[in-house]
């Protein structure tokens, strides 16, 4: 019995397009769970997971997703109720994904870096029926703030919190091995299952990318779509591999599809890191023999910064994939020469997965680029009025294919905006050359992307403009050697200028995810104005160069 998305949330599908994306293979309507159970048939002794708690193997992953499964229904949980993660990256995550899916709920992953302003309006629009944290995370009480939003969000009807070490378990929040004792209590049969079983077709992930307005937009995807993002990245990056790592947080598109889908596919092993360490992850390079895995473009530079790194077996290490901000070339030299793995640049969003990538026998000046694209999707260049442009000039990059998402949470109106004649507008500028390489040259959007992380521009403002000290505030990106970019605000004060320690604490006590902080502060005595009143922020970036 599957389960019509329209029933659901409000997406882009059509008779037509999932017709379409079948008959040309895109799409194999298979399910997570069915290729997962197929796979332990195979691997039952050998480790699926490691984390920094130990080994998890295919077999013992199996008898856990049967008591997550049934512990899931016990809760209530049937398809298109939502579920919000906001976990590291640990064994319950990757379990959690496919016990929900296997009854047709909806993953909604958020990142263990949001705090109350970023998961209150987030909550609001993907409305979970029940959420699952842990108790704290790098000296922050994820739970305990998860139980106030709860007091504002009638939604939620369950709050489980996973226990570590030093915080308190916040009143009406159940523990881990309660949740699960509800469902041993009562274990999932073979015809529950059977009536539970969603469609391919069906939503079964909403997460969170911040546009030009500010607010988080809650992307759409299928089981058809997320599942051949990782084919395609399998096919491209890691063919021949078997052990994957990943510190990137799950709750990222880049994680969720690269970190819990991609090694389950390969039959593998995934080592995830909790908390990107460049020494501890060559140390789990040598000690597990990993073969790929992809971060943020930082990770590279840090990982070459490694004391003793040529002391190192790393000698496994087959492919690196770097997205979000372009990587240096003189890092990518230097990898090329201190590195066994080859660097592959790569292209994507949260609402199409990586979607341009280099190949691993690409000659070196292809892999200064952003890659090309995955077979089943397609990327052009266009001038402002949607016409394709000559291969060298740059114009704003259109995407459409296979791995697109369905839909945001929001409803058609925005999803339709971000459309034209079936393309995608990615809000990117790019270059595109003779061969299909493209190279990303700016955006049109309205953010920064540091180390990776998108920053909402006007949030940041938003919050700033509340300081006393500041009659107006615009947030540009400053270029940055490690991370691609930092937040620099352009205030024009209002009395006293604040210092950068002022506006700091005074987001911080806003509850602002420190990553959105600024990190530089320029003040000036009048904005540049558009003659209808817009900020001209091209003119405050001149400012950087001054």
């Amino acid at each position: 019995m599957s389960h019509a998305v329209e029933v659901f949330f409000e997406t882009t599908l059509t008779r037509a397009r999932i017709d379409e994306m079948t008959t040309s293979g895109g799409w194999t309507n298979e399910l997570l769970v069915d290729r997962f159970f197929a796979a332990v048939e195979d691997h039952r002794d050998d480790p699926l997971i490691i984390d920094e708690h130990g080994v998890v193997s295919w077999g013992e992953t199996a008898a856990l997703l049967d008591r997550f499964s049934a512990a899931l229904i016990a809760a209530g949980i049937r398809p298109g109720d939502v579920i919000q993660l906001q976990l590291p990256n640990r064994r319950e995550f990757p379990i959690l994904v496919l016990a929900a899916e296997r009854i047709g709920a909806v993953i909604n992953p958020i990142a263990p870096i949001f705090r109350t302003n970023e998961v209150t309006v987030m909550s609001e629009l993907a409305q979970p029926k029940l959420v699952v944290a842990v108790d704290g995370f790098r000296g922050f009480a994820l739970g305990d703030m998860h139980a106030q939003v709860r007091e504002q969000s009638p939604w939620v009807e369950q709050l489980v919190v996973i226990e570590t070490d030093g915080y308190t378990m916040p009143a009406d929040a159940l523990s881990l091995d309660e949740f699960l004792a509800s469902g041993d209590a009562s274990p999932v049969t073979d015809r529950e299952l059977e009536l539970l079983r969603p469609s391919a077709n069906d939503v079964c992930e909403v997460i969170f990318t911040s546009g030009t307005t500010g607010q988080p937009k809650g992307v759409m995807h299928t089981q058809n779509t997320l599942n051949v993002a990782a084919d395609l990245w399998l096919d491209r990056v890691a063919p021949d591999c078997s052990v994957f790592h990943m510190a990137s947080t799950l709750a990222h598109q880049t994680g969720y599809l690269y970190g819990v889908r991609a090694p389950i596919f390969a039959g593998g092993t995934v080592v995830y890191q909790e908390v990107w360490d460049p020494t501890e992850f060559a140390r789990l390079i040598e000690a597990h023999q990993i073969d790929a895995s992809m971060g943020a473009t930082p990770f590279l530079a840090d990982l070459m910064a490694v004391d003793g790194l040529g002391d190192r077996d790393l000698s496994s290490f087959k492919a690196f994939v770097c997205a979000g901000a372009t990587i240096p070339l003189p890092v990518l030299e230097a990898a090329r020469n201190e590195l066994p793995c080859t660097v592959l640049p790569g292209w994507g969003m949260s609402e199409t997965g990586l979607s341009t990538i280099a190949q691993r026998d690409d000659p070196f000046e292809k892999l200064s680029t952003d890659g090309l694209v995955l077979p089943g999707n397609e990327v052009r260049v266009v001038d402002p009025d949607g016409v394709p442009v000559a291969a060298g000039i740059e114009g704003d990059l259109q995407f459409r294919g296979s791995e697109t998402f369905v839909g945001y949470v929001q409803g058609r109106e925005l999803t339709d905006s971000c459309f034209r004649d079936g393309w995608f507008d990615t809000g990117d500028r790019a270059i595109m050359d003779d061969d299909g390489y493209i190279s990303i040259s700016g955006r049109t959007k309205d953010i920064i992307i540091r180390g990776g992380e998108n920053i909402p521009v006007k949030e940041v403002e938003d919050a700033i403009l509340r300081h006393p000290g500041v009659a107006n505030v615009a947030v540009i990106a400053k270029p940055h050697n490690r991370l691609g970019e930092v937040g620099c605000a352009v205030v024009l004060a209002e009395g006293t200028a604040p210092t950068l320690d002022e506006i700091v604490t005074f987001l911080d006590e806003q509850s602002v995810t420190k990553q959105f902080w600024p990190e530089d502060l320029i003040v000036v005595d009048e904005f540049p104005m558009t003659p209808s009143g817009k900020i001209q922020k091209f003119q405050l970036r001149a400012l950087l160069d001054s």
